[in-house]
């Protein structure tokens, strides 16, 4: 019987160095993986996946270039200005995940238009996690549970994540060549297959995602029995 893949997880690495290795600027990489995701979450959308979760800025990018860092904000913009027609298109709910509130107000209200706007599909919801870290997400969910006087377990927990309503990864992609998790979901990564490809993120295609994915549906998910 073949794994079912529900929850997608990428890590979308390489932008900057695919464009360095071509002699154009860190900003032309990030411009060239905005198409890849576009294309990958297409393919998902007509491939039966139900999340597609994507890296898209954590909570220690802002370490980076303010150059670099003012783009990607801007890019993030007119990402969703454009490709709210895409989701509209292919009935893709679209959802943010991280701590918006470090984010601009214009960012802010333009994800919010683009949620409100896509909530009703019931096909693929693509998720951008945008100023996520997975350590500041624990530490808001703690302070969610101790607002409110929850008791702390599990089921509480899960429920005050930003990904309360998706279920756990079931596999995760890092493109580049790197082999680390570098914050990313750590506590709903808990039982995920993982693969990683030196392919950087621009260069990364449907092909070698259907490739991944036949991998992983073969492969022995146990789940701690035998």
């Amino acid at each position: 019987m073949q794994n079912r893949l529900n929850h997608l997880a990428i890590i979308m690495d390489g932008n900057g160095r695919w464009a360095q290795n071509r002699g154009l600027s860190r900003i032309e990489g990030h411009k060239k993986g905005a198409d890849t995701v576009r294309n990958i979450t297409i393919f998902c959308s007509q491939n039966d996946v139900r999340y597609l979760t994507l890296y898209a800025f954590s909570t220690e990018n802002w370490k980076r270039p303010k150059e670099e860092v003012d783009f990607l904000m801007k890019l993030f913009y007119v990402y969703l200005k454009q490709e709210l027609k895409t989701y509209l298109k292919y009935k893709i709910r679209f959802k943010v995940i991280g701590n918006k509130e470090g984010l601009s107000k214009k960012l802010q209200d333009t994800i919010q238009f683009v949620e409100d706007k896509t909530k009703h599909f019931e096909g693929l919801t693509q998720v951008l996690a945008i100023n996520y870290g997975s350590r500041d997400e624990i530490i808001r969910a703690v302070q969610k549970l101790n607002e409110k006087d929850i008791e702390i377990n599990e089921e509480n927990f899960n429920n005050c994540l930003d990904t309360a309503d998706m279920p756990d990864v079931d596999l995760l992609i890092r493109t580049s060549g790197e082999i680390r998790l570098s914050n990313y979901l750590l506590w709903q990564l808990a039982y995920a297959e993982m693969h990683f490809t030196n392919t950087y993120f621009p260069d990364f295609n449907s092909s070698e995602l259907e490739e991944i994915i036949i991998d992983f549906q073969h492969r022995n998910r146990r789940f701690g029995k035998i």
